[in-house]
Parts: structure tokens; C-alpha cells; sequence
């Protein structure tokens, strides 16, 4: 057997074995750093960015059995090489030129109000001082365009054929929706979808930026796994609603993030309460302290109880964000505490 027969045979075994917690495969995560072939001994070369043992430990075992019953192959012998936590920026995905601090907004499911955090979280903190982008990298469902009120299209920087942020209420912006336009779908496969997600977030004109929050699409598929393989993240929020079908995804996402090294910044209770215009009343559609509990079991902070408010959606759908169009209102009252406690842990704290 020629050198190329058994390595494309090797590659086609290995794409099967998926790294964990995530879509793809160790060869698309670029973990395979060298393979050979003794005899019948099939000697692999690993490196895994993860203090987690079980991790080499599963994939170990995946891999093996993806080599039972292949004549050629009798024994692999894998050598995996584990870079230390410190280490993943600088072997692997790297900051944004000019961007100090960059922070992803996810949930582990749809539906629970993780682009409504996002666009109050990116105006609070450009209402605080501080300099703040806002990448929407929800591709196929992108909403930021919307939430910021912001259609404009976008234009390349001359010299440099970066794209140029639009930049609305104090905050600099890419979105899809701002390429495609209200009605028209994002229509792309994983390649493409790659492309762009990489394409947002080191081919755009950032400047100098304080904080890149990062408005990520539901799940733990390929668009999570290309921004932590492209930037070095210095944190990710965590947003749910209470009740246990959402905590169950909210935990797929935090062991996601942690098997790649991403720090917790802690978890946000979405749509906790609803209180009736007009009234004191208060009542919980969705249960009660979930995400606080939730938050305790992960042992990371607990950053805010954030309630179901008409207004709070309103302000959305034209284009105003609640904590900017109506700061005295509840939901704005609580965007803001949000907002500065999230501040206090990017910039004061150097904990890990």
C-alpha cells in the first residue's frame, strides 16, 4: 500500500472521530499534528489544549475503535501533547488587533433572549465610556441589525479591503443582517459559513476597541467552534431562562466552552418574572431561581435576574434598546447593574 492510500484511508477513519462536546472532527479541529505508519503500528501525534483528562482520554479510545477490523492497521500507539491553559492563546486563536477584551454572549438553545442581553450589554458598557463593538455572529438568524436600528450597508475600507462597522448608539456593529437586508436568508454550508464567521471577526476595521462583545448564534456547533479556534475569547456569558429545559443546554454550553479553556463569566436568568402594568405583582411564567441554582452547581457567578417586559421588546423591534430608551424602566434599571457588574469583572478582577 502507497503512502497516500493509507493516509487518505487514516484521514477518512479520523474524520469520524468527533471531539467532544463539539460537531466536527480532530482532523477539522486540527488536533492531528503527525501520523505514521510502522509495520502495522499506526503512530499518531496529538495536541489537545485542555487540562481535562477525559478528553484525550475519550478520543483515545474513539480513535482506536475506529481502527478495528482495518487489515493494515494492528496497533496505534498515540502521543498526545497537552498545552497548558496559558498556552492556548499563544499556539492557537489570537486577540484582535486593538481590542482589548473580547466576550461571547451564548446559550445553549434559541429562544431564551441572548441577542436582547447582547445589544443592552454592548450600549451599557458604550454608555459607561468605554469603546465597544458588536459582532452578531448569529449568521443565520441575525437580529442585531434590528436591535440597534441599524440597516446602513457596508462599505471596504480603501487600502486595506477590511470591512468598515457601522456604528450605532455608541457602538460599532457587523451583522449579516446588514448584508442581506431585512428579508432575504443566509444560505450557506459549514464551509462558507466558516469563511464569514472568520471573515467578521479578523477582516473587519475594529479600531481600537475596549470590549468586542460577541453575539453568538443557539447550540455548540461549527460557529462556536470557529471563534474559539479564531480569537482568543476572555470570557463567555452564559444566558438561560428558568425553567430545566433551558438550564439542560445552558450546561452543554458552559462544558463547551470549558473543555476549550474559555473562562465562565458567569450565568443570566432571561425572562425570570413578569410584573403586571401598573401593579407590584409578580409573577413567574418560566419557574424560579433556576439560573441562580444553576450558576451555584457551575461555581460561577450569578450576574442578574432579568424580567419578561413588554417594554424591553418594543424598545427592540425599533431599534432602541431598552437600557438606552428607557434606563428608568425595570428591565433597563436591571441592564444597567448587569452592565457595570460584567465591567468590574473584564477590568478588575484577575481571577480565573
Amino acid at each position: 500500500m502507497s503512502r497516500n492510500e493509507w493516509q487518505e484511508e487514516v484521514v477518512t477513519r479520523l474524520r469520524g472521530v468527533k471531539y467532544p462536546g463539539f460537531s466536527r472532527d480532530i482532523i477539522s479541529f486540527g488536533l492531528v499534528q503527525d501520523m505514521a505508519l510502522e509495520g502495522t503500528e499506526l503512530k499518531l501525534k496529538l495536541k489537545i489544549t485542555t487540562p481535562d483528562p477525559a478528553v484525550p482520554e475519550k478520543i483515545g479510545k474513539e480513535i482506536r475503535d475506529a481502527f478495528k477490523g482495518y487489515g493494515p492497521v494492528k496497533s496505534v500507539t498515540i502521543e498526545t501533547e497537552v498545552a497548558p491553559p496559558q498556552a492556548t492563546a499563544a499556539t492557537g486563536a489570537q486577540g484582535i488587533e486593538g481590542v482589548k477584551k473580547i466576550v461571547a454572549v451564548a446559550s445553549g438553545k434559541g429562544g431564551v433572549g441572548k441577542s436582547t442581553v447582547a445589544a443592552n450589554l454592548a450600549v451599557r458598557l458604550a454608555q459607561s465610556g468605554l469603546k465597544v463593538g458588536l459582532c452578531d455572529c448569529d449568521l443565520y438568524g441575525p437580529s442585531q441589525a434590528l436591535m440597534l436600528g441599524c440597516w446602513e450597508g457596508v462599505r471596504v475600507e480603501e487600502g486595506t479591503e477590511r470591512l468598515v462597522p457601522a456604528e450605532c448608539h455608541g457602538v460599532k456593529l457587523m451583522s449579516m443582517g446588514m448584508l442581506l437586508g431585512d428579508d432575504s436568508p443566509a444560505a450557506l454550508r459549514g464551509p462558507m459559513v466558516t469563511r464569514f464567521t472568520q471573515q467578521f471577526l479578523r477582516q473587519v476595521a475594529w479600531g481600537d476597541l475596549d470590549v468586542l462583545v460577541l453575539d453568538l448564534p443557539p447550540g455548540t456547533g461549527d460557529i462556536q467552534l470557529t471563534i474559539v479556534q479564531t480569537v482568543a475569547l476572555d470570557g463567555a456569558l452564559i444566558v438561560t431562562t428558568p425553567q430545566e429545559v433551558a438550564l439542560v443546554d445552558a450546561r452543554k454550553a458552559i462544558a463547551m466552552f470549558r473543555k476549550v479553556n474559555v473562562r465562565i463569566l458567569g450565568v443570566v436568568e432571561n425572562m425570570s418574572y413578569f410584573i403586571v402594568p401598573g401593579t407590584t405583582q409578580k409573577h413567574e411564567i418560566f419557574g424560579t431561581g433556576g439560573g441562580k441554582k444553576e450558576a451555584k452547581r457551575q461555581e460561577v457567578p450569578f450576574l442578574g435576574e432579568i424580567p419578561l417586559d413588554p417594554e424591553a421588546r418594543e424598545c427592540g423591534d425599533h431599534g432602541k434598546p431598552v437600557v438606552l430608551e428607557r434606563p428608568n424602566s425595570v428591565s433597563g434599571k436591571v441592564f444597567s447593574e448587569f452592565g457595570n457588574h460584567l465591567s468590574k469583572i473584564l477590568f478588575l478582577s484577575n481571577s480565573s
